[in-house]
């Protein structure tokens, strides 16, 4: 097929439709892909194989309610800091375009998700061709191409495209099977009844022990007889891994039906060792592999030894009606041509295709993978596999495509470096993409010559921080911070007890053993290797620091407190950079000009530039009594205290009403310590 698939593309090259890019699914990552593309005018087209939009969202999940979370209320108007709890919506500048305004559920239903998505798609008038089954893709070797080749994709109708750039976005779609004698007898979760009367008085067993499978069990767990729930490895509770890929609490009933003893089971065993027998009555009865290896298969049920022949109380020696299959799903590696290399991972992330940090395959260069089916990157780790992460990694990859394709920088902002703590202070405090993409996307803090300023990038994979320079078009020559979200080091995991007592750390000095999801800022006097980057622990996002500051984790996840997260952190920074970041009134600073050799930044940028606001008695009196200002008195040489009054000289700057003083955003940081 893949022969004669590539003889037609050949045959048919004059009826070529080129685009720069091509996105193969029209799901939620294809069309975040296509909004950047188009908000930067480039030249793409998105093929999407059915007649709309979210295909996926149409039948799954079978039951219809989705898991991830829409929260209406969070207690704050800024929208950037709303989106941490909003896990459905995708980026546009429309603020039509949130869910929240197609569904108010906390988990919505899947329908809402594909009205949405057609909504994204018609609204922001993307180019999506639909009815458009990719079928084939191809390589053709060209040096005046992008990448050194253009991507040759051949639909279902034998129109033939070419692009210089191809993004996968097809997620995945194709069902997990696994074979073993009497799987005929097996209903697959994508088939199978979700009318709860369908199982009235049945005893079933599910094959899997994922969110699909508790989904399949929560809806008939009270008209079975019983279910019993079998998998190779144990139950992964999401509370615990801190992985919303794993068992959310919405479906776990089966759970306490299991511990408070009523009928239902979980049990663990390697599937591919089973084996199914069904008899006369149409019962299904559970064996193992190695007792029909030396039987002929036309042999009736009751010359078969069974394992409870050999062991009377074997745990699935009762018969089931039914056994259902849920055991997810992978990726769709039919459709590439062995010139792209598209290669499955290994272990536990052979569902998805091979790729780099960056997102783009390991055997194809221009090849980038989105979205679901990109989630090799933070597999168990962090939120890539979901909508609300890979909206932000996706943006990532635009950012990194301009910046190859057409001489796009990454974006930035400069400030100055008084400015240092703030900045982090607000991104964390804020930042969706931080907090979501936890360990896998980070801001980046480069450093100016002579330390007066600093240039920000938002955002950026930590997997390619080697790369930074050449990925991003930005230098950095006089170091960097690295700014993540992180979750304990030995916090997570099936077996972790997560609700044991003094679980939380409260103190700014033991910041570093914070447990939940808390900041840490890494300090590189230069760019990382790609040494140095490979040889990093496998549970690091990043290699060893020249120094390193946790952010104590707190209850509100609100890290504003002047003592316990501001002071630290800036005091931090300051040991980093040999400077004082402390904001400071005029006549500290014109104190500091008077006796010292060098003034801190914030006299240099403010002071010494008459920059600030204006001041007045009573603010002056009020910072003495708060102890930021020493309370100076003026006198004349006799002693004695000048009158009360304006009428003095100019050089009383310490009394007059109009006296300068730095911006007081930040009082709590201005005492001269």
């Amino acid at each position: 097929l893949g022969l004669a698939l590539c003889s037609l593309c050949v045959a048919s090259s004059a009826t070529l439709l080129y685009h720069d890019y091509c996105i193969i699914g029209a799901g939620p990552a294809g069309l975040q892909a296509a909004y950047f593309l188009q908000q930067a005018n480039r030249d793409y087209v998105v093929f999407e194989r059915s007649h709309a939009p979210g295909s996926f969202f149409a039948l799954y999940p079978r039951h219809r309610k989705l898991i991830s979370i829409n929260k209406w209320h969070t207690g704050k108007s800024n929208s950037e800091f709303n989106l941490r709890h909003d896990w459905n919506s995708l980026l546009s500048h429309d603020r039509r375009l949130l869910f929240r305004h197609y569904s108010r559920d906390f988990f919505p239903n899947a329908d809402a998700m594909v009205r949405y998505l057609e909504e994204f798609a018609s609204l922001l008038k993307l180019r999506v061709q639909y009815n458009t089954a990719i079928i084939h893709v191809t390589l053709e070797r060209d040096e005046r191409a992008w990448n050194g080749h253009y991507f040759l994709l051949t639909d279902q109708d034998r129109q033939n495209y070419k692009c210089s750039s191809l993004l996968v976005a097809t997620g995945t779609w194709v069902p997990n099977v696994v074979n073993f004698p009497g799987s005929e007898y097996v209903e697959g979760y994508e088939t199978v009844s979700i009318n709860p009367e369908d199982f009235a008085g049945q005893t079933v067993l599910i094959l899997g022990r994922g969110n699909s499978a508790f989904e399949t069990a929560e809806n008939i767990l009270g008209v079975t007889n019983f279910i019993h729930m079998v998998s190779r490895s144990r139950v992964r509770l999401s509370w615990a891994t801190h992985y919303v890929g794993d068992l959310r609490a919405i479906n776990n009933g089966l759970l306490d039906t299991y511990q408070l003893k009523s009928l239902d089971g979980l049990l663990e065993g390697d599937l591919e060792d089973l084996a199914i027998v069904k008899d006369k009555k149409g019962k299904l009865h559970i064996t193992l592999r190695f007792y029909l290896e030396d039987r002929n298969s036309s042999t009736g049920i009751d010359s078969i030894t069974l394992p409870q022949d050999e062991l009377d109380n074997f745990a699935t020696r009762a018969p089931y009606d039914r056994v259902i299959r849920c055991l997810g799903w992978k990726f769709d590696f039919s459709i590439y041509n062995r010139s792209l290399r598209m290669m499955p991972g290994k272990g536990n992330i052979k569902k998805y295709p091979q790729i780099k940090p960056s997102y783009e395959s390991r055997g194809t260069r221009g090849l980038f993978v989105l979205g679901t089916a990109s989630h090799s990157v933070d597999f168990r780790k962090s939120a890539g596999g979901f909508i609300h992460g890979f909206r932000y990694t996706t943006r990532a990859v635009h950012r990194l495509l301009e910046n190859r394709h057409h001489g796009v920088p990454w974006p930035s902002t400069v400030y100055p470096v008084t400015q240092l703590t703030n900045s982090i202070i607000k991104r964390v405090n804020e930042a969706s993409g931080l907090y979501q993409m936890f360990g896998v996307l980070a801001d980046i803090i480069l450093l100016r010559e002579n330390g007066t300023s600093f240039e920000y990038l938002e955002e950026y994979p930590v997997g390619v921080l080697s790369e930074l320079e050449m990925q991003t078009g930005r230098k950095a020559p006089y170091g960097l911070f690295v700014v993540i979200m992180e979750y304990g080091r030995n916090f997570s995991g099936a077996d972790k007890d997560v609700f044991y007592y003094n679980r939380a750390v409260g103190e700014a000095q033991h910041a570093w053993q914070s447990n939940f999801l808390h900041p840490v800022i890494y300090y590189y006097k230069r760019l990382p290797t790609e040494r140095e980057m490979s040889l990093r622990p496998p549970d690091w996002p990043l290699p060893r620091p020249d120094a390193v500051h946790h952010i104590v984790e707190d209850f509100l996840t609100d890290w504003t407190a002047p003592n316990a997260h501001i002071l630290p952190l800036r005091r931090f920074l300051e040991n980093c950079l040999g400077t004082d970041l402390r904001n400071f009134f005029a006549e500290s600073c014109f104190l500091f000009a008077l006796t010292r050799q060098k003034l801190p930044p914030c006299c240099q940028q403010g002071y010494l530039r008459m920059q600030g606001l204006l001041g007045s008695e009573r603010l002056r009196r009020h910072a003495a009594e708060a102890g930021l200002l020493q309370d100076y008195t003026l006198t004349d040489f006799s002693g004695n205290r000048p009158p009360d009054s304006h009428t003095g000289s100019q050089d009383q700057l310490l009394r007059d009403h109009t006296v300068r003083v730095h911006p007081l955003q930040h009082l709590v940081n201005a005492k001269d310590e």
